[in-house]
Order: C-alpha cells, then structure tokens, then sequence
C-alpha cells in the first residue's frame, strides 16, 4: 500500500468527536470595524526558534510584523511548494493587511497563532487546554474576527 493510500486510510478510520452544541457568536459590528487575527494548523514559527515536535499541543504567538516563519509540518506526505513561495498560503497576513488598507476590515490583530494540526485524536487538549488559552489571547487583543486557516 502507497504512503498515500495508507494516511488516507488511517484517517477514514478515525474516530471524530461530537459535540451537542456548536459554538457560534455573531459579529456585533460591521466587518469593516473587526479586529482580525489568524489563527492556523501550520505550526509556524519563527526561524532559529524551537519548532514542533511530532505530538505537541502547544501554540505559538505570532506578532503581526513577523515574516521569517518556518513551517514545522514535518510530514513527508505533505508538499511545502504553495508555502514556500507564499507564506499566505497558510498565513494570509499580507492579505489582511491588504483588507485593512482598503476598509474591508477594521483592523489586523497585533499577534496571531499557530497550532500544529497533528493532535491527539481526542482533541482534548486542543478543547480543554490551549484552545481556551489561545483564546483568551485573543480575547486580550479584542479580537472580533478569527480567520482559521488549516493545512
């Protein structure tokens, strides 16, 4: 069996959590007032910086001028072209930036985050642990608007 054919296998069987309510909260202002911050599964960081190890539920904070990331999905099924010469490709922060400028949003967050998307297959870590941390950040920066962006 391919490596390919083999990941798709193992995650057509994984087990998926269920949840009896969907957390929703409506914009209380018009877009072209939010806060905007990205949230992603690349597990960025910075160049030189500890990266991710293959179990790690951690994130990292982002600040908003940073631009030297490193991708740290390290999985070989995984192509890092569309990422290396883009990094909007999974951190649209220039795009943001761009919104911002033309009024479609109100304002960039000064920090975003990153997470690595290889979590335990409960998630419970990610549910009760630094998902909440994470958005207590962000709550800090009164942020309106999450722009999640998986890889």
């Amino acid at each position: 069996m391919s490596g390919d054919a083999a990941m798709r296998e193992m995650a057509a069987n994984l087990p998926v959590p269920e949840f009896e309510t969907t957390a929703f909260t409506p914009l209380g202002k018009p877009l072209g007032e939010a806060r905007v911050a990205i949230v992603t599964s690349a597990a960025l960081h910075r160049a030189g910086e500890e990266g991710y190890t293959m179990l790690d539920t951690k994130f990292t904070q982002l600040d908003r001028a940073d631009r030297n990331l490193v991708l740290g999905h390290w999985s070989p099924n995984f192509d890092h072209t569309g990422i290396q010469l883009d990094l909007n490709v999974v951190y649209p922060i220039d795009r943001l930036e761009e919104l911002a400028a033309a009024g479609v949003i109100g304002e960039v967050a000064p920090r975003h985050f990153a997470f690595a998307g290889n979590q335990p297959d409960t998630v419970s870590e990610v549910r009760l642990d630094t998902g909440p941390a994470c958005a207590a950040e962000l709550t800090a920066d009164q942020v309106d608007v999450v722009l999640l962006t998986p890889v």
